[in-house]
C-alpha cells in the first residue's frame, strides 16, 4: 500500500490513538492511512514473549524508512524494557513512548534517563499502585500525558463494566493532568463497537480529551465524539459575535466563563478542521 501523509493533528490534542500490534507490521500501512488522530505500535501486551524480538525489528525497520508513530513498551519492571529503550534510542520516526503499567515517577524517569533528551513520554496507567500515586506519574518532567489502560486497571483491582466502578480512577488522571499543566488524558478502549459511542461521550463527559482504540475503523467515531459537534461551534461564533459587538459589556458573572468556553471551541474546531460545516449551521440559523 502506498504510503499516505497523516493528517497533522498536535498529539497535545489527538483524539483517537490507534494500537497497533507489532507483531503484524502489515497492519502499519493501513493505520498509517486510517482517520487515528496518533498511531501507537504496540510490542506489549499485544505481543507474545517469544515474537517480541521480531517485532521490535519489524518496528525499528518501519519507523526508520520514512514512517512515524508512537510505540508502547514494555513495562519498567519488565524482562524487556531495557531492550527496547535501548532498540528505540536513535530511531528517527519515533514521536514518543508509551511506558506500561507506569508506577511511579521513577519508572517515567528511568525510561527518560535511556531515550533521547525531550523523548515525549505518555505514562499509562493501568493498576491501583498507578492511581496511587498518578499525581507524581503527572508531575515526572518527562510525561507528555496520562493514558488510562482500563483492562488491566479492571484486572487488577476486580473492578466491574459499569461506569460507575472506573469513575474514581479517572477522575484522579482527568485532576492530575490539570494540576501538573498536562493536556487532558486518553481513555481506554470500548472494546464493542456497539457501545463506543457511549463510551467516547463517557470519556469527555469524565474530562478526557483522547481515547484509545484496537481497531482503525473506531477512529472516526472518536474523533467526532471528541470534537464539538456542529451545534456548539455555531453557539461559539455566535457568542464570540455577539460578545465583541457590545463592546465586552459584561452582564453578569457568567459571561466570562463563557467567554472562554467559546474561545476553546473556537480554538478547537481550527485544529480539528471542523469550521466549515459549524459555519454552514451557523448561517442557517443566524
Amino acid at each position: 500500500m502506498e504510503h499516505v501523509p497523516r493528517t497533522d493533528i498536535s498529539p497535545l490534542i489527538a483524539r483517537s490513538w490507534l494500537l497497533v500490534p507489532a507483531s503484524k507490521p502489515e497492519l502499519f500501512e493501513i493505520a498509517q492511512a486510517s482517520d487515528a488522530d496518533a498511531i501507537i505500535i504496540d510490542i506489549e501486551d499485544a505481543v507474545a514473549a517469544k515474537d517480541k524480538a521480531q517485532a521490535r525489528a519489524d518496528t525499528v525497520e518501519w519507523l526508520s524508512t520514512g514512517h512515524r508513530a508512537w510505540v508502547r513498551i514494555n513495562d519498567a519492571a519488565s524482562e524487556f524494557w531495557s531492550t527496547d529503550c535501548a532498540a528505540l534510542k536513535d530511531v528517527e520516526g519515533l514521536e514518543g513512548i508509551m511506558l506500561a503499567k507506569t508506577e511511579s515517577a521513577s519508572h517515567v524517569d528511568d525510561t527518560a534517563d535511556r531515550l533521547p533528551e525531550g523523548t515525549r513520554i505518555l505514562a499509562l496507567v493501568e493498576t491501583a499502585r498507578g492511581v496511587l500515586h498518578v499525581e507524581r506519574i503527572a508531575n515526572a518532567p518527562a510525561t507528555f500525558r496520562l493514558a488510562f489502560g482500563t483492562g488491566d486497571f479492571k484486572r487488577d483491582t476486580a473492578t466491574g463494566d459499569d461506569p460507575i466502578a472506573l469513575a474514581y480512577a479517572r477522575s484522579q488522571l482527568v485532576i492530575a493532568s490539570r494540576a501538573a499543566r498536562l493536556p487532558a488524558p486518553i481513555d481506554g478502549p470500548t472494546l464493542s463497537t456497539d457501545a463506543l459511542a457511549d463510551g467516547t461521550r463517557l470519556a469527555k463527559e469524565m474530562g478526557m480529551s483522547g481515547k484509545l482504540c484496537l481497531t482503525h475503523t473506531q477512529a472516526a467515531a472518536i474523533n467526532a465524539g471528541l470534537a464539538p459537534s456542529p451545534e456548539d461551534v455555531a453557539w461559539a461564533h455566535a457568542f464570540v459575535r455577539a460578545f465583541e459587538e457590545s463592546g465586552g459589556k459584561i452582564t453578569d458573572g457568567s459571561d466570562l466563563p463563557r467567554l472562554a468556553r467559546a474561545q476553546k471551541i473556537q480554538a478547537q474546531a481550527r485544529d480539528f478542521g471542523i469550521e466549515a460545516e459549524a459555519t454552514a449551521l451557523e448561517q442557517l440559523n443566524y
